[in-house]
C-alpha cells in the first residue's frame, strides 16, 4: 500500500480496487495526526488523462461538495473510506485522497479503481455448408461470440480438447472487438481451418478468457461437429441378415455401402444365366444402398452387383457378392403296393426329395407325432383303424428351419364292419327311444334301418353312426329292428332286440298296504307311550299287574296288527346284509300287545 507524506502526515491507501460493474467500490484513506483533527478535511479527485478533476470534499463525516457526475452515488464512512455506488465502466480510474487542513494541505495519497464485467457465456455456430478436404481455399469451420464484457476478453479455438494455434494458408483465427454503448465490450472470432476425411468425427469449441481480481478466468462454449466433404474410396456389399444361411422363403436385403460424403448414387444388378448383367435397381433404394428381395428361392441364388457413383467427381466404384439361397425341391412320397389296400396287407412307403444339402426323413402322424426315421416306412397288418394320413417331413439340418412336407393318405378298403350297437335296448310301449349303430368301412358306407323315424348320421375318418329317434309301438317291440351298412365293397347287418320293461301291479298294491301298515304302527306305539307317561296305563315289565280302569273296559283291550300279504312280499323288504325282517322291524318299533289278566309286555 503506498504511502505519501506532507509536511506532519502520512496518508495510506490500497494501490489498487476492483469492482464489479453495476456494484459498489469503497476505496480507503487512512491517516494519522498528532493535533485535534477536528478542523481537518478530505478532497477526494479523478484522474481524467493527465487532468485533476475535483470530486467531492467531506468535512466531519459529511460530503459537502460533490462532481455533478457523480451526484447520488457517493458516501462516506466513519472510516473516511469513499464508497461509490453503482460503478460503471468509465469509474476505471485513479482517485486520489489528499488530507488538509483549511487552506494548508497535510498529505495525500493515490488508488487506481478497476472495474470488470464478467463476459457472457460464448457461443458457436458451426458452419452450415460443411467443409470439402478438396477445398483450394480455406474453408469455415465455425464462428464464436461473447458478448458485454470489460475489460476487452479474448478468445482461443480448440479442436479435440487441443488449443489451435494460427498456421499460414493452413488455419486462421480473426478476432473483432466492439465496444458497446454502455462501455461493454464483444469479442467475436471466425475460424478456417483445412479438413481432412478424419475431421468428420472432431469436435470444435472456442473459450472466452477474462481478468477477475487478479486472477485469469475461461468460459467455454458447448462442442460442435461439422459435415466434411470427401471423396469415395472404398465400397462394400454384404447380404442381411448374415447370422444364418439363407433358405427359400426367406426376406434379405443386399446392403452397399460407400465411405465418400455426400453418399453416392447407387446402382445394382444381377448376372443371369446368359452371363450378362441385369439391372434389378427398381426393387433396391438407390439413394441409402439396400436392395430388398422378399420370397427368395432357388431363382434368386446368383451374383449380384452394387455401383456407386461419385457425384463430385463423376467416379464410380464397384462390388460384387454371390447370393446363395439354400433349398428342398421336388419332395415325393411313392406307396408299394399303389393298388387299393385291403384289411391285413401290407405297405411300403418312400419318400424322396433334391437338394444340394444332407437330407434327414421323419414321418409324422394327424397330430403332427413322429412316427418314424428314415426315407423308408413299412406297415404291416392293415387295418381300418390304421388308416391315416401321415406326412414325409424332410429336413436340412445344416440349415436351421429349411424342411418340406408331403402328405400321403393311407386308405384301408373293405366292406363295413359293424363295431358299435345298442342292443338288447329296454324299453316301454309308446316310449320314444334312441337306436344307435357304429361301423367302420372304406369308401364310406351307407346306414339304413329296417323302421321309420328320425335318423342323425356322424361321420370321423372311416367311421360312421347313425342314431334313429322313434316311437316304440307293439310291431316294433316283438319284431326288433335291423341295422343295414353297406358299401361297394359289402354288406354287414345287425338286429337290435327290444324288451319290454314291465313292473306288475299286484306288487305295487302290496308295496303301498306296507307302507300303510307301518304308518299305523307307529302312530299307536306313540299314543300308548304317551298314555303310559301320563299313568293312565300302569304295566309291569315281567309278571301279572292289575290294570285299573272300568270293567267294561277290561275285556276290549286288545290291539293286533295283522297283514295277510307280509309274510308273501317280506322278500320286498330288506336289510343291508339281505336278511328278511318284519314290517314292524323296519321302522325299529315293537309290536305292543296287552291281554287281559297280564301285565303289557315290550318285545
Amino acid at each position: 500500500m503506498p504511502k505519501a507524506a506532507a509536511s506532519s502526515l502520512e496518508v495510506s491507501m490500497p494501490a489498487v480496487v476492483e469492482a464489479e460493474a453495476g456494484g459498489t467500490a469503497r476505496i480507503e484513506c487512512s491517516f494519522y495526526t498528532a493535533e485535534n483533527g477536528s478542523s481537518t478535511s478530505i478532497t477526494w479527485f479523478y484522474m481524467d488523462r493527465s487532468n485533476r478533476v475535483r470530486l467531492c470534499r467531506i468535512a466531519g463525516g459529511e460530503i459537502l461538495e460533490e462532481n455533478v457526475d457523480y451526484k447520488g452515488r457517493l458516501s462516506a464512512g466513519e472510516d473516511r473510506a469513499l464508497s461509490i455506488s453503482r460503478v460503471t465502466v468509465q469509474d476505471a480510474r485513479t482517485f486520489v485522497c489528499q488530507v488538509g487542513e483549511g487552506s494548508h494541505v497535510l498529505g495525500e495519497n493515490q488508488t487506481r479503481l478497476h472495474v470488470y464485467k464478467v463476459p457472457e457465456a460464448p457461443e458457436i455456430v458451426a458452419s452450415s455448408g460443411g467443409a470439402s478436404v478438396r477445398s483450394s481455399e480455406i474453408p469455415e469451420i465455425a464462428r464464436c461470440v461473447s458478448r458485454n464484457g470489460f475489460p476487452p476478453p479474448n478468445i482461443t479455438w480448440h479442436k479435440n480438447g487441443e488449443q489451435l494455434q494460427p498456421e499460414e494458408n493452413t488455419v486462421k483465427m480473426p478476432s473483432t472487438l466492439t465496444r458497446e454503448s454502455s462501455g461493454l465490450y464483444t469479442v467475436s472470432s471466425t475460424l478456417f481451418a483445412h479438413v481432412t476425411r478424419q475431421d468428420r468425427h472432431s469436435l470444435y469449441h472456442c473459450s472466452v478468457h477474462y481478468w477477475l481480481r487478479g486472477q485469469r478466468r475461461t468460459a467455454e462454449s458447448r462442442r460442435v461437429n461439422i459435415t466434411v466433404f470427401y471423396p469415395m474410396e472404398h465400397v462394400k456389399l454384404q447380404v442381411l441378415p448374415s447370422s444364418a444361411p439363407v433358405k427359400e422363403g426367406d426376406d434379405v436385403k443386399l446392403v452397399c455401402e460407400a465411405d465418400g460424403n455426400p453418399e453416392p448414387v447407387f446402382s445394382f444388378s444381377k448376372r443371369g444365366l446368359d452371363n450378362v448383367w441385369h439391372d434389378v435397381s427398381s426393387l433396391a433404394d438407390t439413394s441409402s444402398g439396400v436392395l430388398s428381395l422378399h420370397d427368395v428361392n432357388k431363382s434368386s441364388s446368383g451374383l449380384y452387383k452394387c455401383q456407386a457413383l461419385d457425384l463430385d467427381d463423376m467416379r464410380q466404384l464397384e462390388k460384387v457378392v454371390e447370393l446363395v439361397v439354400n433349398y428342398i425341391e421336388g419332395v415325393c412320397v411313392k406307396m408299394e403296393p399303389s393298388s387299393p389296400l385291403r384289411e391285413g396287407d401290407s405297405v411300403r412307403l418312400s419318400c424322396n426329395a433334391h437338394s444340394p444339402l444332407s437330407l434327414d426323413y421323419q414321418w409324422k402322424d394327424e397330430k403332427d407325432r413322429m412316427v418314424a426315421k428314415g426315407n423308408q416306412l413299412f406297415l404291416s397288418n392293415l387295418t381300418f383303424e390304421t388308416s391315416r394320413n401321415l406326412s414325409c417331413q424332410v429336413v436340412a439340418p445344416s440349415v436351421p428351419g429349411l424342411e418340406q412336407s408331403k402328405r400321403v393318405a393311407v386308405a384301408v378298403e373293405g366292406k363295413p364292419r359293424i363295431v358299435s350297437i345298442s342292443s338288447p335296448l329296454y324299453v316301454r310301449q309308446d316310449e320314444v327311444v334312441n337306436l344307435t349303430c357304429k361301423a367302420i368301412a372304406f369308401p364310406r358306407p351307407s346306414v339304413h334301418w329296417s323302421i321309420n323315424g328320425t335318423a342323425h348320421e356322424y361321420v370321423e375318418d372311416q367311421h360312421v353312426a347313425s342314431n334313429l329317434t322313434v316311437r316304440v309301438s307293439h310291431d316294433l317291440l316283438r319284431a326288433g329292428a335291423m341295422c343295414r351298412v353297406s358299401n361297394a365293397l359289402g354288406v354287414s347287418e345287425e338286429h337290435i332286440q327290444l324288451l319290454d320293461q314291465k313292473i306288475p301291479e299286484s306288487k305295487g298294491v302290496i308295496i303301498v298296504a306296507i307302507i300303510v301298515c307301518i304308518l299305523v304302527v307307529a302312530v299307536l306305539g306313540s299314543v300308548i307311550y304317551f298314555l303310559h307317561k301320563k299313568g293312565k296305563i300302569p304295566c309291569g315289565r315281567a309278571g301279572k299287574q292289575d290294570i285299573t280302569r272300568p270293567e267294561a273296559r277290561k275285556d276290549k283291550i286288545v290291539v293286533e296288527v295283522k297283514s295277510d300279504k307280509v309274510s308273501e312280499e317280506a322278500g320286498l323288504l330288506q336289510g343291508a346284509n339281505g336278511e328278511k325282517r318284519s314290517a314292524a322291524d323296519q321302522v325299529g318299533q315293537s309290536i305292543v300287545r296287552c291281554t287281559r289278566g297280564q301285565g303289557w309286555a315290550q318285545r
